[in-house]
């Protein structure tokens, strides 16, 4: 074990560290991370980056009574080593380890279980709120003067900030007459380089600023800051007057009243904690801006820290990349970007979007054939669903593409400009259902919920890489919405129902993929998922069970077809990876009561109604009772009743 990090069990003992010896924490804590990042796979280029900065921020602050707020949340590894959960690293979200995000159940040093962007200034802002309206209970000062013990502080991300929650909140900013910190950790990424006008602008102001000038600007904040009670004004006026110019980077932040302070250094530990130690006095909000370098201190990650933004195992060999585990087969996002580029030189309308996630979408071969057609919008899915809305209004062909779990932060766009104007937008949705290890904040098992309760909405899964450009073919050609769902993993192996897939999509139409003599029952797949309701047959095949195998294709509209073979006496046994409620099991159940038939021979299977934790995947589906044997056990059950 290293020469410090043994001994820190609590942020205590980082405070007794001089700042010398936490340099040498940094590099021991960024050796951890690694090791184990290595062994189980995690997000490893954003944690390598932050390691000063959170140090930095629990030598300062005390955050079992102080809060802190994480946007995005992937970030706070330093920070769950220093409060005692180094010995979980074993199993970094497997079972039995700890969440790659944070986690209240966990610690009390976690506020918000946050998996998605742009939500920690505003929930600073209530939690501000909060702390203003009971002190005013307490001791009844006006909320001009309240000042409160605690503090609060929300770290903030470059690419997070420019998300319209973030906006919305740094509007509002002036309802809190006490401390807050917002912390912008600029690095110039998110899961892709950041795009857009603010990215361009942060770049600007980054490239302008020399190591040495981010020194000086510490040192004249430290020395110009004014002693606590002083204005909002007269504290900026000072700083300014102090560096001698215009701090550009501010501009755009002092247009709306908020104090800002920086550009500094992400990485100078004893400059941080003296600037947190100043900026945690104020009675006011205030933004310190700092530069941090995502994948510090691991060459492969500060080269590539795409590739390394969230990464399965990996063999290191000194400061290089030995071997990263490749899957023996292409996967569903893979297969997605092949055939949509393949289709994209066959169509020049067809224009493709997506929220600062191009290489995870599988986009990165379309952006450079196609640049003209591609845009990446950054962090703002409600902003790429409306520009779609517009360019299919105006005659082209746009697909969305968006993971699921972010795909829900767009819900009234897709009600309001998609759905009800009935625009032919092509929405790929990407890391649909169950996502493993990255647990709860990610699983992407409510888009058939609420997608499919709008009326023109179209909504289907391939079942494999071949029914993947089938359905693209498909949804291109219809002149409505239409939804294509597919999970993270790869797809089914040559052998799996290739003939039976490969027929055209038709709208609303199930294929039969295995056909028993005498079955008395039939399992329904919606999506990748039949690569189970396979595995089940057989399984029930080796119990002398016949059961027909059912590949459905779409979730809305529901192929009549099923609820016909349940009026005919033939059991039904749905499957699916979502949620049961409001899910294609329960399109088949209103359907069945439309037509009615009797609900009682039919069996849904999905994700129950609760959160399900960080495992391997193949594990969350037999936590759901959809895996092979589940849906095998569901079927005797059905019979012998």
């Amino acid at each position: 074990m290293s020469k410090f990090l043994e001994q820190i069990n609590s942020p205590a003992d980082v405070k007794r560290l001089s700042v010398p010896e936490l340099k040498t924490l940094t590099e021991e804590i960024r050796q951890f991370i690694l090791d184990s990042v290595s062994k189980t796979g995690g997000h490893l280029a954003s944690n390598l980056g932050l390691v000063e900065l959170t140090l930095a921020l629990h030598c300062v602050f005390d955050f079992t009574k102080d809060k802190l707020l994480w946007d995005v949340g992937h970030q706070c590894y330093t920070h769950k080593i220093v409060t005692g959960r180094r010995d979980k690293f074993e199993h970094l979200r497997h079972p039995g380890g700890i969440s790659g995000f944070p986690n209240p159940a966990e610690s009390e040093h976690d506020q918000f279980a946050v998996g998605h962007a742009g939500t920690s200034i505003a929930t600073a802002i209530g939690m501000a709120l909060g702390e203003q309206l009971r002190a005013r209970g307490r001791k009844g000062p006006t909320p001009q003067t309240v000042q409160d013990n605690s503090k609060i502080v929300a770290v903030i991300g470059d690419a997070s900030i420019v998300n319209g929650t973030s906006f919305e909140a740094l509007n509002n900013l002036g309802l809190i007459k006490r401390q807050l910190l917002i912390v912008l950790n600029d690095n110039s990424m998110a899961i892709d380089a950041t795009v857009g006008a603010v990215a361009k602008y942060f770049s600007k102001v980054r490239l302008s600023h020399t190591y040495e000038g981010l020194r000086r600007t510490t040192r004249n904040i430290l020395e110009h800051m004014p002693v606590i009670g002083k204005s909002v004004e007269e504290t900026i006026e000072r700083v300014k007057k102090g560096i001698r110019m215009a701090l550009p980077a501010s501009q755009m932040f002092e247009s709306l009243n908020i104090p800002y302070f920086g550009p500094v250094d992400g990485h100078d530990i004893g400059a941080l904690t003296q600037l947190f130690e100043a900026l945690g006095e104020l009675n006011h909000p205030a933004i310190l801006h700092v530069y941090t370098r995502k994948g510090k201190g691991f060459r492969p990650a500060d080269q590539g820290p795409t590739e390394f933004h969230s990464t399965g195992p990996f063999k290191i060999n000194g400061e290089t990349v030995e071997s990263k585990s490749v899957p023996s087969r292409p996967s569903f996002t893979a297969a997605f970007g092949e055939h949509l580029t393949e289709l994209a030189h066959q169509d020049e309308e067809i224009v493709a979007i997506t929220s600062a996630m191009c290489d995870g979408t599988g986009l990165g071969d379309f952006r450079e054939k196609f640049a003209d057609r591609f845009y990446d919008v950054g962090i703002a899915e409600s902003a790429a669903v409306d520009i779609a809305a517009g360019l299919a209004k105006d005659g082209l062909k746009p697909v969305v593409c968006i993971y699921s779990t972010f795909l829900q932060r767009s819900f009234d766009q897709i009600f309001q400009e998609v759905a009800l104007q009935n625009l032919p937008v092509v929405f790929c949705i990407d890391r649909a259902g169950f996502v493993g290890t990255d647990g709860p904040t990610h699983h992407g098992l409510m888009d058939i919920g609420f997608l499919r309760m709008m009326p023109n909405m179209v909504l289907t899964a391939p079942a494999n890489d071949v029914e993947m450009k089938l359905a693209l073919e498909f949804a291109l050609s219809e002149n409505k919405p239409v939804v294509i769902r597919y999970p993270k993993e790869v797809v089914p192996g040559s052998e799996f129902a290739r003939s039976a897939c490969a027929r055209p999509f038709k709208l609303g139409k199930s294929v039969t993929v295995k056909r028993a003599r005498g079955a008395a029952a039939a399992i329904v797949s919606y999506g990748s998922i039949l690569t189970e309701a396979l595995k089940a047959a057989a399984l029930l095949r080796e119990q002398r069970i016949a059961v027909d195998v059912i590949n459905s294709r779409f979730a809305a509209p529901v192929d009549g077809k099923i609820i016909s073979m349940a009026k005919r006496g033939k059991a039904i046994v749905t499957v699916e990876d979502h949620a049961i409620a409001c899910g294609f099991g329960s399109a088949v159940l209103e359907l069945a009561a439309v037509e009615g038939c009797p609900a009682k021979a039919i069996r849904v299977l999905g994700a129950p109604r609760r959160f399900i934790g960080h495992n391997l995947r193949n594990a969350q589906l037999a936590e759901a009772g959809a895996d092979a044997e589940g849906i095998a056990k569901t079927v005797t059950e059905i019979l012998k009743a």
